[in-house]
């Protein structure tokens, strides 16, 4: 029997993919809705409680007013939003961190599919917070460079109309309130005393993103050189399809010693380089922030939740 799946939202950058992900799929029936009625509640309503399963792809106050349209129980929600990821009683998408996760997601009703930057930011940090090996209370700091896709159609259409404004030729710090929408969860999943001190950059390019955490090696309870660190990451990360641990000096050989922000476009995984020295240690999660950072880790989470082949309608 087919999984019925709806998507609420299927209009934006990340339902369209996800969509797009379904295309040759036998196991599921889409359940489509009238783009007239897009934004009817009650046909939402019936589509939602007709599925097995329903995708988020909504702005966080209509992700949480689709849950409460929800009277079939048997209903499982995978919200891409920023609504659900740190609220009790919802799994956290990113099955990696633990088997503690991973089952979580296969068993669960609701899903949280994680933010795109805290993606590359938990990769990095959970490991080392959950082992000790970085004190909760460090004053992490971190940035990240993502294509403008991460923006929504808005600024895809601003980067890519013909009489744009002159400064999308050129990176752009934002956020810089330090009130960005991921830090709660940032701080949360790794255990953190105080969310990091975080500085992310749009660039002119469609997709991909470098998430880097720098640390000072002296800070850190143990393994405290860049060859440790890439050997404790390695074992963490041991059989993980999705994330793929560098050897040391790589990004050299890929990149010719840079981190191109746009190197895994297209790619549904994560690539971790360590680089530094000694002294002064960086961390870098490279990966798309519409695969691993949105689409490609509701579709992983689905497969979960559906026992079958977990890389099933994505790229590896």
């Amino acid at each position: 029997m087919k999984t019925k799946i709806f998507i609420d939202g299927r209009e934006g950058t990340t339902g369209l993919r996800i969509n797009e992900r379904f295309a040759g799929r036998e196991d599921v029936e889409l359940l489509s809705i009238d783009p007239e009625k897009r934004k009817d509640i009650e046909e939402r309503k019936r589509l939602i409680n007709q599925s097995d399963i329903t995708f988020l792809c909504l702005p966080d106050d209509a992700a949480r007013e689709s849950v409460g349209l929800i009277e079939n129980d048997s209903v499982r929600v995978i919200d891409t939003s920023t609504a659900h990821r740190t609220q009790e009683g919802w799994a956290y998408g990113f099955p990696e961190l633990s088997e503690g996760h991973r089952q979580r997601i296969a068993k669960g009703q609701r899903i949280a599919v994680p933010g795109c930057h805290a993606t590359g930011f938990i990769s990095l940090v959970y490991p080392l917070t959950s082992a000790g090996i970085l004190p909760a209370d460090y004053p992490l700091t971190a940035f990240s460079l993502t294509g403008y896709s991460g923006g929504g159609k808005k600024m895809i259409a601003e980067y890519e109309g013909e009489e744009r404004d002159q400064s999308l030729a050129s990176p752009r710090e934002y956020a810089l309130s330090q009130k960005h929408k991921h830090l709660k969860e940032m701080k949360q999943i790794t255990g953190l005393v105080r969310e990091p001190l975080f500085s992310p950059i749009v660039a002119d390019y469609y997709s991909g993103m470098v998430v880097s955490v720098p640390l000072y090696g002296e800070l850190l309870n143990k393994e405290r050189t860049p060859a440790r660190l890439r050997a404790f990451l390695a074992d963490f990360y041991q059989g993980q399809r999705f994330v793929q641990v560098m050897p040391l000096g790589e990004e050299a050989q890929l990149h010719g010693g840079m981190l191109a922000g746009n190197g895994c476009s297209g790619w549904d995984g994560l690539r971790i380089f360590v680089t530094g020295n000694e002294e002064r240690i960086l961390l870098s999660a490279q990966f798309d922030n519409l695969g691993k950072g949105a689409s490609g880790a509701a579709i992983q989470c689905l497969n979960i939740m559906l026992g079958c082949e977990e890389d099933r309608g994505l790229n590896l």
